[in-house]
């Protein structure tokens, strides 16, 4: 068995593709978003889908088998699922042995190793398949500095999680590049780790060292060049609040874009706990991130409105423009809301 994890490969090319995208029994989309990343930003990668008994979600590829992917052209089983805490539910297993036996290596974002499993362990010593983890960050982090880089940077923040920050930075990254703009997409997930074929993955760095991370992540660079950094959490989030607070001072940024899913009224996964306004996450972001870099701006707000039609959405971004004083545009739809979200990051 080889075991493996992203820090130890030399990129995207490390990992086997085309991946065959597990989703588990998951019945709630947020929780999918390293299936759907995979699907919506690398669609060369990704084969078809498996998805337990009892699964609500789809990704809209393919529904295979393992023997039938790794016939199709799949070389590895990824977990396309994040649930609370990263662990590897014991109703998984019969299906991850499977996925080994039909000839394919297991690629996990999880928080739980792969290797911790008894029998995946042996199954994938028996068969010579890799189990190969990517949510490890590297060993020499130092604590962070606070002392102030060259080159710009932008950082994705949110009124919660699993609400479009990857999608976001994504988008802002390739908007930066066709206008020629020296730039580079910085990514802290499993998921942006998995796209772009390196990153830290922050939730999984020790809570002293979040700000040297996001400062090794994102080095000097020239005067003009951006890092888009991928956002983590929500300084609002009962439980995730101490990522977003670490990358926010470790990232230094220049403006920030506040990612924000209208219509959602509780934070993802803690029932009872309400979300906070747009204005509300906009003035804490800027007097938190104002720590570490005083000249801090609000460049715009990114509207996940996959649930509205074209009509609505465009109707629902202009009034809250006009409203915030700011561009407001969904960075999947583009159009000209999102050019102007891009020309105000810029200026």
């Amino acid at each position: 068995m080889f075991l493996q994890t992203i820090s130890d490969a030399a990129g995207a090319t490390a990992l086997p593709q085309p991946y065959l995208l597990f989703l588990g029994d998951t019945v709630e989309p947020g929780f999918a978003k390293t299936a759907y990343g995979l699907r919506d930003w690398a669609p060369e990668k990704c084969t078809a889908e498996y998805a337990l008994p009892g699964a609500t979600v789809t990704t809209g590829l393919p529904a295979m088998s393992p023997a039938q992917a790794h016939q199709a052209g799949a070389r590895a089983l990824l977990i396309g699922v994040a649930n609370s805490g990263g662990v590897l539910p014991d109703n998984w297993l019969p299906a991850l042995v499977e996925a080994l036996e039909a000839g394919l290596d297991i690629v996990s974002g999880l928080h739980m190793r792969l290797a911790e499993s008894p029998i995946l362990a042996d199954t994938a010593a028996r068969l010579g398949r890799r189990l190969i983890d990517v949510r490890h960050p590297p060993h020499d982090i130092k604590i962070g500095t606070g002392r102030k880089r060259s080159g710009k940077r932008l950082l994705t923040v949110g009124t919660d999680c699993a609400l479009g920050k990857k999608y976001t930075a994504l988008a802002v990254a390739r908007g930066f590049a066709d206008r020629g703009v020296d730039s580079d997409f910085r990514a802290t997930g499993q998921t942006g780790i998995m796209i772009a074929g390196g990153g830290i993955p922050m939730d999984a760095v020790v809570s002293d060292f979040e700000a040297g991370a996001a400062e090794m992540l994102s080095p000097d660079s020239a005067p003009d060049h951006w890092d888009v950094i991928e956002g983590q959490g929500s300084l609002f989030h009962p439980v995730y609040a101490a990522v977003s607070m670490g990358l926010l001072h470790g990232s230094q940024p220049d403006c920030i874009i506040v990612c924000h899913h209208p219509g959602r009224t509780e934070m993802l996964g803690t029932p009872g706990y309400a979300l906070p306004s747009v204005e509300e996450a906009i003035d804490l972001n800027l007097r938190v991130g104002g720590r570490t870099n005083p000249a801090i701006r609000c460049a715009g707000i990114a509207f996940n409105t996959a649930y509205l039609d074209e009509g609505e959405a465009v109707a629902l971004m202009a009034e809250e423009s006009r409203r915030l004083g700011l561009p407001v545009a969904d960075p999947i739809r583009r159009g000209a809301a999102f050019d102007q979200l891009i020309d105000n990051c810029l200026s």
